[in-house]
């Protein structure tokens, strides 16, 4: 995928009430299970798609920043997407805004992140 300003990229992912049981178990805090999808599994995504989609392998993460606005319904398709804001090659710098719906339109949760890539230029 072409680093460009605007570009974007995007997972749609639905959690179980399982997962959220294999959430709590994880947690090992004998934490009761989640009624709502848990922040850091929305966070989870976007470190998926910065990772893998955009900008993709060999990106390291710098910052992020995420501000929940309503619950996850668990069960629910949720569409999580980063879109490139500004790039700074002088830097190797990729600036994304994240953003995560559920599948009416409701926004879940929102966000910043700052990435390093070594060939920011190179898109």
């Amino acid at each position: 995928m072409s680093l460009e300003v605007g570009a974007r990229a995007e997972v749609r992912r639905s959690y179980t009430e399982d997962d959220m049981r294999g959430f709590a178990q994880l947690a090992g805090t004998g934490a009761e299970v989640p009624v709502s999808v848990p922040g850091p599994l929305i966070g989870g995504l976007f470190s998926y798609l910065l990772g893998v989609e955009l900008p993709g392998r060999g990106t390291n993460y710098l910052k992020q920043s995420l501000e929940f606005l309503a619950p996850a319904p668990v069960g629910e398709m949720l569409t999580a997407s980063v879109t490139i804001t500004r790039l700074r090659p002088e830097k190797h710098l990729v600036d994304l805004e994240t953003v995560c719906e559920a599948e009416d339109g409701t926004r879940i949760c929102q966000g910043r992140a700052l990435v390093y890539v070594e060939d920011v230029g190179k898109g």
